[in-house]
């Protein structure tokens, strides 16, 4: 009997595992079956930590604008800071609230005055 040669279908998904898995360490970038598994475990994290990455954000805001909002006085929280916020119906978040306190404190400073009111 005459030989087959396999066609090149295989051989081309393994290429693309193997690339994808280029820049792993030992095994995990040269054996197929565990380019499989470390695939499957990477994919695993960065869906993962898409949502952990918004959390990670949102609870460095809130820490930022704390800190300033401490300085107006201590009576005054970032709680307090939100709800007021919510009540006169201003439609800053967080990120804002966090990069104006950041860049101008005063700005920040004036606008709890404004909402304390």
């Amino acid at each position: 009997m005459t030989r087959i040669k396999r066609g090149y279908i295989a051989r081309r998904r393994r290429k693309k595992i193997s690339l994808f898995a280029s820049s792993f360490r030992g095994a995990h970038s040269r054996l197929t079956r565990t380019i499989t598994q470390q695939r499957i475990r990477a994919l695993v994290s960065a869906h993962r930590d898409r949502d952990r990455k918004k959390r990670d954000f949102r609870r460095l805001w809130i820490t930022r604008i704390n800190t300033v909002i401490y300085g107006v006085g201590v009576s005054y929280s970032y709680s307090r800071l939100i709800h007021n916020l919510y009540k006169k119906q201003l439609l800053l978040n967080r990120k804002i609230l966090a990069q104006i306190a950041i860049s101008n404190r005063n700005c920040l400073y004036m606008i709890s005055n404004e909402i304390r009111k």
